[in-house]
């Protein structure tokens, strides 16, 4: 087709370019400011959208009417468990705006890569409000249209016979159970005509049984909005419209995919998917100290040491009616506790989907859990707590993403817990019957829609231990019907069940209570009973319960410092977690992993463990082969944690490995770095038994490298020297001295040299070269006490000591030399 004969004919016209929201391509249409009449399309191909939004009018609880394809801006808010909001600009003069003159419904609907449109869950919005100014020649009209949820404000709980203190009783109900008798009774008065529903009295809108029971007094007057809000703020169920279908789920299901993990992970990467990353983080809320007063006088103090606490301790206070057993009171203060433990992060990212690989609605919608950049941009599992969607002037759409991480996600989990135990989950107050005479030894009816929430908290050493909070319904007769005003309940339990006395745990004058402790994973049955001035009404009981134990884990570990030193794997923790924060108080120890990385099969195995800050050694690996470390944390109850941040390190040899069972050179062999150059070789690390036979050689020693004070005593032994090995020339001049030889060295032995002495000095005798000398006396053989003296002697005798007895001979004087005959 030749466009030019057409351009040119619309060249004294001005016209805008506008997006065709059902090909994909752009438009032509005459400006607003020009021309009134009626709208010149001219469809140019272009290239085709990666992704589309368009906006379809509906009649009210009707068809469909057409597109509203020139808005000149909309911005689309789709939230969890909430009313979904759209504002959308809109002129006069464009095609469709006769249909917002006029209350009707306008549906938000995607496609990608130019394939079918589909509405968006919670993407059904009404044509509630509108405002415009008559002067603006542009003819821009401004709407606010919340989502078709917000209608459901207009269907409200009538009174009933039955009412108990002025509400509807609902006891041990279904969730299904309690909504469709709200809907249904609202569809018999002809109350929202359009509304449908998917889900039963019995299953959820996935087909599943419903998994939480409720008994709770409602008042005349609570809309099913109201309700909702409630059910999905206490952890009850999820829930949204699709169109004018309400669709509810059980809490945390359908609504909650994981879907940053798995074989297909959704993973919105910085760039890529988005382009901004702004976060708003609080400290407002912290503490580390938590002081709790009930009922009675009843104080618990209750401390984090995990807090965060840059300026030391801080405080908090919370007052507790209704409470008067510690074990509730210390479970209330740690949920108070955990909450105000860090900062307050939360997420917000901008996404771009022309260019992004992970498209909103799509891929990923509320209530998912995906992988997007968390604490300073890295990857992290973040649950999208609502999705943002807009297109301004230039046709472009965008949008943002609010993001929670695990842990505020656990903090709102914690407030709907505490929530839930204070106020039982029934009404509370004075009963609606009549006096019925004397009560004197009636016997009470049994409570209705009882109620038994099992829990579990930590003491002041971090051990877990169990809670209950019970609840029922107040009794109003006797077990004849006629009305009674009783004093008071018990609750009793029995564990194991049906192996032991029934024993009294606690007494009340209302309709729910807390008790505590009891020891986690024990089976119970508990019961309520009513009383009448002394006379105990019937029991009603549960089915067994299993106390709860501590299924908390505890926070990520930081991650290990690897290092290899002396040829072994040495892992250091600095005792934090990922987050900075120490470790809670019920924290066990850190488990050391390791694996080999390049081997697919190995999944890790531990191979130490820490229980606090510190260093553990993992030996025995080989060298130059990569292994992979990372640390898990252990409670006490065995939870355990995610993993740390991983780490790839290697084993270094000390020595090159062409060396190893060989000679080592140190000048050359020791490899740079292995060591420091003060600690190549310690001080006794090399001993004896380490030095292989033969392999130390005369060549390898300095000359008077080894002195005698260098050889242990009793070292050398005669094996250890060979023959002549030791000659005259080798033996220093005065190393060899008495103490050196042994008693009996010389015995049978042949002594050569010049001089031979008994003593250097004193009494002694010897022999010099030929001579003989004595410095006292000289032994010979004696006869009757005399010396015997040989007639010939090789030495001379002085005649003075000739006959002397011995006693005699000793106290001549020395001799300083005689010499030979």
């Amino acid at each position: 087709m030749n466009r030019a004969p057409l351009l040119r004919s619309l060249a004294s016209h001005s016209f805008r370019v506008c997006p065709n929201p059902d090909a994909g391509e752009p438009v032509l249409r005459p400006s607003p400011t020009h021309h009134r009449g009626v709208c010149m399309q001219v469809i140019i191909p272009g290239e085709q959208l990666r992704y589309g939004i368009r906006l379809v009018a509906h009649a009210p609880n009707g068809a469909r009417l057409g597109l509203l394809g020139e808005p000149l801006s909309w911005d689309a808010g789709l939230p969890l468990n909430d009313v979904p909001s759209l504002e959308l600009t809109y002129t006069t003069h464009a095609q469709g705006a006769a249909w917002l003159r006029e209350p009707c419904e306008v549906a938000l609907e995607y496609s990608v890569n130019g394939g079918a449109w589909s509405e968006a869950a919670n993407g059904r919005f009404l044509r509630i409000k509108r405002s415009g100014d008559a002067t603006d020649q542009t003819g821009a009209q401004r709407f606010s249209l919340p989502g078709w949820a917000w209608m459901l404000r207009k269907l409200v709980l009538y009174p009933s016979l039955d009412m108990v203190d002025g509400k509807r009783q609902f006891n041990a109900v279904r969730v299904g159970h309690l909504l469709t008798t709200l809907i249904s009774e609202g569809a018999g008065r002809g109350t929202l005509p359009g509304l449908s529903v998917d889900f039963t009295a019995t299953h959820d809108s996935a087909g599943q049984p419903w998994s939480t029971e409720l008994t709770i007094g409602l008042e005349p007057g609570t809309d099913l909005l109201q309700l909702l809000i409630n059910l999905s703020e206490q952890g009850v169920c999820d829930w949204q419209m699709t169109g004018r279908v309400l669709q509810v789920y059980n809490e945390g299901t359908a609504l909650g995919r994981q879907l940053a993990a798995g074989p297909a992970p959704v993973e919105l990467v910085l760039g890529r998917d988005i382009d901004q990353a702004p976060d708003d983080a609080t400290l407002e809320d912290a503490a580390s100290a938590i002081l709790v007063v009930g009922e009675e006088g009843l104080r618990v103090e209750v401390t984090n040491p995990g807090a965060v606490a840059p300026w030391g301790r801080w405080e908090a206070y919370q007052s507790q009616g209704g409470v008067k057993d510690e074990g509730t009171a210390r479970l209330l203060a740690g949920q108070a506790l955990e909450r105000a433990s860090r900062e307050r992060v939360q997420f917000t990212r901008q996404i771009k989907p022309q260019q992004a690989r992970f498209l909103p609605l799509a891929d990923y919608r509320p209530g998912d859990t995906i992988r997007a950049p968390g604490e300073e941009g890295k990857p992290d599992a973040l649950r999208i707590r609502q999705i943002t969607l807009s297109r301004g002037d230039d046709g472009v759409v965008g949008g943002n993403l609010t993001l929670n991480d695990r842990f505020l996600e656990r903090e709102i989990k914690l407030a709907r817990q505490a929530a839930g135990i204070l106020s039982g989950g029934v009404s509370s107050g004075g009963n609606g019957g009549d006096p019925g005479g004397d009560n004197e030894n009636r016997i009470p009816a049994a409570p209705t829609g009882l109620l038994v929430s099992p829990s579990a908290y930590q003491d002041d050493e971090g051990y877990a231990h169990g809670q209950i909070t019970v609840s029922w319904v107040g009794v109003t007769s006797d077990v004849n019907g006629t009305p009674l005003t009783v004093d008071g309940y018990e609750v009793v339990g029995q564990s194991p069940p049906g192996t032991g006395a029934t024993r009294v745990l606690a007494i009340t004058t209302g309709t729910s209570i807390t008790y505590s402790p009891l020891e986690p994973k024990s089976q119970w049955q508990f019961g309520v009973r009513a009383t009448n001035q002394g006379t105990k009404g019937l029991v009603a009981g549960t089915a067994v319960i299993v106390i709860p134990d501590d299924e908390t884990p505890p926070p990520d570990p930081s991650a290990p410092v690897v290092d290899s030193r002396l040829g072994i794997f040495r892992i250091q923790w600095d005792g934090f977690t990922s987050s900075g924060t120490g470790m809670p108080k019920d924290f066990a120890r850190v488990l050391i992993m390791m694996k080999d990385p390049l081997d697919p099969v190995d999944e890790g195995r531990q191979v130490e463990w820490l229980e606090r800050a510190g260093i553990a050694v993992v030996p025995g690996q080989p060298y130059n082969t990569d292994r992979e470390f990372w640390l898990t944390a252990i409670d006490r109850s065995g939870n355990i944690s995610g993993e740390s941040p991983h780490v790839v390190a290697q084993t270094r040899p000390l020595v090159d490995t062409d060396v190893i069972g060989q000679v080592i050179n140190g000048a050359t062999a020791i490899i740079d770095g292995s060591l420091p150059a003060n600690a190549k070789i310690t001080a006794n690390t090399i001993t004896g038994n380490l030095i292989q036979a033969l392999t130390i050689n005369a060549g390898h020693l300095n000359a008077n490298s080894v002195t005698a004070d260098k050889i242990q005593a009793g070292a050398i032994q005669t094996g250890h020297l060979a023959a002549s090995a030791i000659t005259a020339d080798k033996i220093a001049a005065g190393s060899i001295t008495a103490e050196k030889i042994t008693a009996d060295a010389l015995n049978g032995k042949t002594i050569t040299g010049p001089v031979i002495r008994s003593s250097a000095t004193g009494r002694r005798s010897g022999r010099d070269g030929g001579r003989y000398a004595s410095s006292r006396m000289t032994i010979f053989p004696t006869d009757g006490g005399v010396l015997v003296v040989p007639a010939v002697l090789p030495i001379h005798v002085p005649t003075s000591a000739f006959g002397l007895t011995v006693a005699e001979w000793l106290l001549l004087d020395p001799v300083q030399e005689v010499s030979n005959v």
